[in-house]
């Protein structure tokens, strides 16, 4: 009998079905304001670019250097990227001399007091905003706050799991839970399989020095200002990035919805004695939300995550709650330093082919042993994946990377066949070769790219971050926004800085009460 796999093909094939293979892709891309000389901007959040608390597509992350630019969901990620390629015009036109940080890995950095976090202004939901980052500073410095990433968002028709499941299962669930269930099966496969992503991908192989701030750690010297490893893919994914003890033994089940929240849940309202020594408050201010392992559900740094759109005063466990599962969001790639909106259209094409057949695909629960498994072969790739002969662990055995990953291509080309039939032409299958290449050959890989621009230019991460920026840079202003689009953006801006006023001069209940309130929201009906 035909598997799992090989059957929704099939039935995909089928002209009635095609159009389920569409649904949406979004892109978050984090990137630093940097000066000419490569530091950090000391500068507000530019108010020509609107309010970080309530523009749609312009906003800031961790610190207040840190812009995140938010495209709309689109059908197409041919159409997102281009969406985001204007954003990057249109910021451009309103930084003046500022750059936009080429890399993931920040690069030199100033003393830790003097890195500023995000605001968002004096509205209650501006100050938990703020706040929640003051809570980031604490638990794990601000250097962290200054790693950049490019968040990819997934989803699928939402008529394709009533199908498939017309064809499988006997079971009265409803859609919503069959949805639900569906997401959560792409994710445990994203989860054996997301190494490959990282070997493909990973672009931060090398940071600054500075960047530790004095920490232990088992990297080798590039040169006096550059700390690397030989065969690191992404040593922003690896136990050096966004990561500490506290987190250390939360994996949130993703064997049901059920499980991920309360997992979850039991996280935002659990204790961790180092951060109740802390506490909330030093000398009356607000230092973090609470005091227990995470101080919201985003805090949690996982290298996927089921979502759904919020809404206002709601949070994402209490959403998925109420309404299950509406995407995904994979949170591992790298900006890629050779792309200037920081990555590229065939990444984008083997991204789509790779999740859908992670969603497509059989995939049984997880193990607590399995997790721990699929976990050591993700740290092991962005630590080591260009090392010749390594190998992972699978089903109890050692393989080689390059042959598993081989394998998993084999299987993800007939995915890629059947979206290319439905778009017409071969960018998805061309995408695959892309990848097949970097698996022959290491040194084709982003990573190890990035090395030799490094050794040949005298081994400076931050001069090589410096001077991709530099060509980024003129590349944006080389051809600025149209009047239209700059009218549009524009418009964004005014619109969302007159919606941050009034929230600011609406009557609003304490703070204090505030974050109460906000926190009792994280009651659903489970345990």
């Amino acid at each position: 009998m035909p598997n799992l796999l090989t059957r929704r093909l099939a039935l995909l094939t089928e002209d009635a079905n095609r159009a389920l293979l569409g649904g949406l892709r979004g892109i978050e891309r984090e990137t630093l304001r940097v000066d000419h000389a490569g530091h950090l901007a000391s500068t507000p959040h530019p108010i020509a670019l609107g309010s970080a608390l309530t523009h749609p597509e312009i906003t800031t992350d961790y610190a207040e250097a840190l812009l995140e630019f938010i495209t709309p969901a689109e059908a197409d990620i041919a159409v997102t990227i281009q969406q985001l390629d204007t954003v990057h015009r249109h910021a451009y036109s309103r930084l003046g001399d500022e750059l936009l940080w080429s890399q993931s890995m920040p690069g030199q950095l100033p003393a830790e007091q003097d890195i500023e976090i995000a605001n968002y202004g004096s509205s209650n939901m501006g100050m938990l905003k703020h706040v929640y980052r003051r809570g980031l500073a604490l638990r794990y410095g601000k250097a962290m706050q200054c790693i950049a990433g490019i968040h990819y968002n997934y989803s699928l028709d939402e008529g394709l799991w009533p199908l498939l499941a017309s064809h499988e299962s006997a079971s009265a669930a409803s859609a919503r839970d069959v949805q639900s269930a569906s997401y959560l099966a792409a994710i445990r496969n994203f989860r054996r399989y997301s190494w490959l992503l990282m070997y493909l991908f990973g672009a931060s192989p090398a940071l600054a020095s500075g960047f530790l701030g004095g920490r232990a750690h088992k990297l080798d010297t590039l040169s006096d200002d550059t700390l690397y490893l030989p065969y690191a893919t992404s040593l922003r994914m690896s136990d050096l990035g966004y990561q500490n003890d506290a987190q250390s033994g939360l994996r949130p089940h993703e064997n049901s919805l059920d499980d991920y929240v309360n997992a979850l849940t039991h996280a935002v309202n659990d204790p961790y004695a180092p951060y109740e020594a802390l506490g909330t408050r030093k000398d009356g201010e607000w230092r973090q939300l609470s005091t227990n392992v995470l101080q919201i559900e985003n805090e949690y740094y996982s290298t996927i995550r089921p979502k759904r759109v919020i809404r206002t005063g709601e949070r994402p466990i209490q959403a998925l709650c109420l309404r299950g599962v509406q995407y995904i969001e994979v949170r591992c790639m790298d900006v890629d330093p050779f792309e200037p909106v920081g990555i590229s259209l065939p990444t984008g094409r083997f991204l789509d082919a790779f999740l859908l057949f992670c969603a497509l695909d059989e995939s049984a629960p997880i193990s607590n042993e399995q997790s721990a498994c699929h976990t050591a072969n993700f740290a092991r790739t962005v630590k080591e994946g260009r090392k010749p002969g390594l190998t992972l662990r699978r089903d109890g055995e050692e393989i080689s990377l390059q042959a598993w990953g081989e394998e998993l291509l084999a299987r993800i080309a007939p995915v890629a066949a059947l979206l290319d039939a439905r778009h017409g032409g071969t960018e998805h299958a061309d995408s695959l070769a892309a990848q097949a290449a970097k698996l022959a050959d290491p040194d084709a890989t982003p990573s190890a790219r990035v090395l030799r621009e490094l050794r040949a230019s005298g081994g400076s991460f931050a001069a090589f971050g410096l001077r991709q920026s530099e060509r980024h840079a003129a590349f944006f202003r080389a051809q600025p926004p149209t009047a239209e689009q700059s009218a549009y953006f524009d418009q964004l801006a005014f619109d969302s800085l007159a919606e941050q006023r009034a929230m600011e001069a609406a009557p609003q209940g304490s703070f204090d009460d505030y974050v109460a309130s906000y926190r009792a929201s994280t009651l659903c009906s489970h345990t």
